[in-house]
């Protein structure tokens, strides 16, 4: 399928990356880079100018009170909230409308390319180039964890361009149709909803669709690339294949027509290639598990009644009213603090983003 977005490669900018995707062997990179750049500024402007403008607008009670951290911290739900609804969105149709890439058999699925898929795959690499460069200019809020979290994912995304698993690009953003939930859970309670009935509902959806689309879906189709992966280490495609594949002129001069087009020069799969791919999704199934069984804990913590605090009676003869008064308030916030805590195991402020949490 030919490449759906409805600005074409710029000339000069492919020219330009050329060189780079030469040397790194990414012959796809020319005609997406203009969508990795592209999507990395809009990115790159929602968090610096349109959430600022609509957060101090749309909730002037909370948005302007916080310190830099807590605004670097909103600012990037914002962002993360639009990419996760735009990224869905395009996987699902792409994989409802793509007919190349479903009628993609091995070979096709380990070097076959769609321009749609290339889209997709651009935009996520988009969106870390976006997310590693506000973690080093904001290191200190952040930490060394998200840093290396976003540098991997970028790293897996740009190997794609080789090509390599195009075809599993929209399949693994699906990971992503849970995070929409995740960060409106993480505003309701920097809203003070914390408990109602709005967030139950979301905390439902959120661990319906954490639990339907990274575990399930996710677990499943790892085992699908594991097995393509395997067959794949050491190998080029078959010479019968790729003369097969190029037997019509016309298609074979057409890279929106001919999944293979860039197959052709490919090189041997290295085993390196495989493993950063294995790893990288190992340690990311891993973390699903463990953090789907934090959220059940979370969500449920956040609708059970609160405790009673424990303090130290003091006569009230001996206290001042207004003493009084601090003394109870700091009591309930005491046992507010001790319900509402949870969240944060999921949805991490900024001391958890020091410690390398991943969002």
């Amino acid at each position: 399928m030919r490449d759906p977005f409805p600005f074409p490669p710029i000339p000069a900018l492919s020219r330009a990356i050329e060189p780079f995707a030469e040397r790194f062997s990414m012959p796809t990179l020319p005609y997406h880079i203009h969508e990795v750049i592209g999507a990395a500024l809009l990115y790159t402007l929602i968090q610096t100018v349109v959430s600022p403008v609509l957060s101090n607008k749309l909730f002037p009670q909370h948005y302007p009170r916080y310190h830099r951290a807590k605004k670097a911290n909103w600012d990037t739900h914002v962002v993360s909230l639009v990419q996760s609804l735009i990224i869905n969105g395009l996987a699902l149709w792409v994989m409802f409308v793509d007919e190349e890439r479903s009628s993609m058999d091995h070979e096709q699925r380990i070097w076959g390319y769609t321009g749609a898929c290339g889209l997709v795959q651009a935009l996520a690499a988009g969106y870390f180039v976006w997310d590693v460069g506000i973690t080093l200019l904001n290191l200190d809020i952040f930490g060394l964890g998200l840093l290396a979290h976003g540098v991997s994912a970028l790293a897996v995304y740009t190997l794609g361009f080789r090509p390599y698993l195009n075809f599993y690009s929209p399949t693994f953003i699906l990971y992503e149709l849970s995070t929409p939930f995740l960060n409106i859970h993480w505003f309701f309670d920097k809203l003070n909803l914390t408990g109602s009935k709005p967030q139950l509902y979301n905390g439902i959806a959120l661990l319906v669709t954490f639990f339907l689309c990274r575990l399930i879906w996710g677990t499943w189709q790892s085992a699908v690339v594991y097995v393509d992966m395997w067959h794949a280490v050491g190998r080029t495609p078959s010479a019968d294949y790729l003369a097969k594949a190029f037997s019509d002129p016309p298609t074979a001069a057409d890279l929106d027509r001919d999944p293979m087009f860039f197959a052709r020069n490919a090189g041997t799969v290295p085993v390196w290639l495989s493993a950063v791919y294995l790893l990288a999704n190992l340690v990311l199934n891993t973390l699903n598990w463990y953090w789907f069984f934090k959220m059940i804990k979370a969500v449920r913590k956040r609708f059970e009644p609160p405790k009673p605090g424990k303090r130290e009676a003091l006569p009230a003869e001996a206290v001042p009213r207004t003493k009084v008064s601090a003394v109870e308030d700091k009591d309930r916030m005491t046992v507010r603090h001790r319900r509402a805590h949870s969240i944060e195991d999921v949805v991490p402020d900024s001391e958890e983003l020091r410690e390398g949490t991943i969002q």
